[in-house]
């Protein structure tokens, strides 16, 4: 079981990092040939990113079964690993729009990337483990400065 912090905590982050969400929906449960391939691709990839922490990745959580938050070191290298052949991300994307190339709209991809600049962000946890980017960041007592959600963000 993870360590649960039963006092208020905020997370410090050093330099500018990504946030990327990222999810499917199956519009067509019947048509698995169309999405399964894509649920699948998903825990190859993070296999691989956690496995070669160059590629820049700082870690993910699920919100559902199919929709997730990723942290990345910055743009750049979200970037580079989408477009890299040597990963397994591109495959797998050409494989998806190959499947889905006719528009039947069987099964919708999405993603959204914010990059996040050094003190535009904040957080707060209590009574939890460390989860989401206190889990990729530095936790640290949410008091002083941080105690309100105005006093994180700066």
């Amino acid at each position: 079981m993870s360590k649960i912090y039963p006092n208020k905590m905020s997370v410090v982050m050093q330099g500018e990092f990504v946030v990327f969400l990222i999810g499917m929906r199956i519009n067509k449960l019947w048509k698995v040939n169309k999405w399964w391939p894509v649920f699948r691709a998903m825990p190859r990839m993070l296999k691989e990113l956690y496995t070669q922490p160059e590629l820049g990745f700082l870690g993910h959580h699920f919100l559902g079964p199919i929709t997730l938050v990723q942290y990345w070191r910055s743009f750049e290298h979200l970037e580079a690993y989408a477009r890299s052949k040597d990963y397994e991300h591109l495959p797998a994307w050409v494989n998806f729009v190959e499947k889905v190339r006719h528009g039947t709209g069987d099964v919708g991809i999405w993603h959204e990337t914010y990059r996040i600049a050094p003190g535009e962000y904040e957080a707060v946890y209590s009574g939890m483990p460390a989860f989401g980017l206190g889990k990729v960041g530095k936790l640290v007592a949410a008091s002083g400065h941080r105690e309100s959600a105005r006093g994180r963000m700066h």
